[in-house]
């Protein structure tokens, strides 16, 4: 392991990440509404604490390890995590205590969308530009943003990509290079980020408002700029615009990237987890319209339409944007749609959850064993599209799976321990594992409420579902500290 190389990546990703400290501090000059000073502190510790790591090891020049890549993900993003709390607790705003503001800054940059913040609508605009911030940056991952920037500094990237990226695609590349490939998915990143809020600011939104629920939906994230989410604005072109780039974002990226390189849309027929992505969709949707309609939920069948179809491509993806209260929804719809959530976006996607993917995977492995049955000799290949998987993929799949299960039953088992009800404690688990954010029962609103012990227990599951549960497990195997 290589320690010194480690710990000056480290304090230059933590001196890049400093930089976007200093967008809010403009933010709030121009809106004249206060909290600049926050910032303007957050980013002179964060500055010097990265001075601090990488000035005594700046000449530590070396080439990353797979095991060193991994173990660079884990402690930036705790880290991360931390330093993009500092400007929140010292705003001291509702006396937002330590706990709660690494609550709200993991939440952010793993893009869950959780938080313990109510009365938004009166916070100063630098902070809330600062929380869709948060969200956009984790969203495509500060990591990969950072893959593009450190060869220029000396560093390799590829190590970072894998162990940021794990999952049954992760050593595929949309381009020969590394760091081309970073470019090529920030460059469609950015391209779907001004078409979303320019079709926002087009629909009704104000300029503000327009950019900062753009790069919370690209992003996959749900933060607001509102208590009432995407309900504040009580428009259907705006609800039916989140739909469609909630969808494109929470497709595989490198589809995007075939489609616009070769001008076509046959790679999104082609691609069986895209196919399988919106079925899941539709028919959920078909579900959530049609009971909406017999139980008369809503007074019109229009409205039945539009709000349904948006909750369940909102928690179906993972987003998080509510324009109802869906918890309080008839019958079975709120614990649907949460199981919806275990499913989630797809692979290269800014989604969370389990990943269309795995889900299919796991369903056509399920189907083979039922075939076994009845042809216990047959050698039956389990296939993507027309593509034969190696049985090492199927295998990591299943250990994904009940890695994913079982730290779950853990977490809500210490969730109810700290004294949480059933409902409340497997909806806050599902709901930031996930990284979905809003829940049920008493964290259907929001995670205030809560105890500081089950606070930090979801901080650690938004982390484990954004780094999808083994780039985290990893570095507690004896193996992975084994010279």
């Amino acid at each position: 392991m290589q320690l010194l190389v480690i710990q000056r990546i480290l304090g230059l990703l933590l001196m890049i990440f400093s930089s976007t400290l200093l967008p809010p501090v403009f933010i709030g000059l121009y809106y004249g509404d206060g909290a600049t000073a926050p910032f303007i502190e957050a980013f002179g510790l964060t500055i010097a604490f990265g001075l601090l790591l990488w000035l005594p090891v700046r000449n530590q020049k070396k080439e990353l390890r797979l095991r060193d890549g991994f173990l660079v993900v884990v402690l930036f993003w705790t880290v991360l995590g931390i330093f993009g709390g500092l400007p929140i607790y010292l705003s001291g705003i509702y006396g937002i205590s330590v706990t709660d503001a690494v609550f709200e800054s993991m939440s952010g940059l793993t893009t869950t969308g959780a938080t313990v913040i109510s009365g938004i609508d009166t916070m100063p605009h630098a902070l809330l530009f600062y929380r869709q911030e948060l969200q956009w940056l984790g969203g495509m991952g500060i990591i990969v943003l950072a893959v593009a920037v450190l060869p220029m500094l000396g560093i390799g990237g590829m190590q970072l990509f894998r162990a940021e990226t794990p999952g049954p695609v992760k050593d595929n590349k949309l381009t020969p290079r590394i760091t081309e490939t970073a470019k090529a998915l920030w460059y469609i990143y950015l391209g779907l980020t001004i078409s979303c809020g320019l079709a926002y600011w087009l629909a009704g939104m104000s300029l503000f408002d327009a950019v900062a629920h753009a790069f919370s939906t690209i992003a996959i994230g749900g933060f607001s700029t509102h208590d009432a989410s995407i309900g504040y604005f009580d428009n259907t072109a705006i609800e039916l615009i989140a739909v469609v780039f909630m969808l494109l974002s929470g497709a595989n990226f490198a589809i995007h990237f075939a489609a616009i390189t070769h001008r076509t849309l046959k790679p999104y027929k082609r691609d069986a987890e895209f196919r399988t992505y919106i079925w899941v969709l539709l028919i959920v949707s078909i579900i959530t319209i049609g009971y909406l309609q017999f139980t008369k939920t809503f007074s019109s069948t229009t409205e039945s339409i539009v709000e349904g179809l948006f909750q369940v491509v909102s928690i179906g993806t993972t987003t998080g944007f509510t324009t109802a209260e869906y918890y309080s929804w008839p019958g079975f719809l709120p614990v649907l749609l949460l199981y919806v959530s275990f499913i989630g976006g797809c692979s290269g996607s800014t989604g969370g959850g389990i990943k269309v993917i795995r889900i299919l995977l796991l369903v056509k492995q399920g189907v083979r064993e039922l075939k076994r049955l009845v042809h216990p000799n047959a050698q039956i290949v389990v296939k993507i599209g027309k593509k034969p998987l190696p049985e090492k993929v199927i295998e990591a799949v299943w250990g994904f799976f009940a890695a994913y299960f079982a730290i779950s039953a853990l977490m809500i088992l210490l969730l109810m321990a700290s004294g949480l009800d059933q409902d409340t404690s497997f909806s806050a688990v599902a709901a930031c594992l996930n990284n979905l954010g809003p829940g049920l029962g008493d964290v259907s609103q929001n995670y205030a409420s809560i105890n500081d012990f089950a606070k930090w227990v979801l901080v650690l599951a938004m982390l484990l579902g954004r780094l999808e549960i083994f780039t985290l497990l990893v570095l507690f195997t004896p193996t992975f500290w084994r010279k």
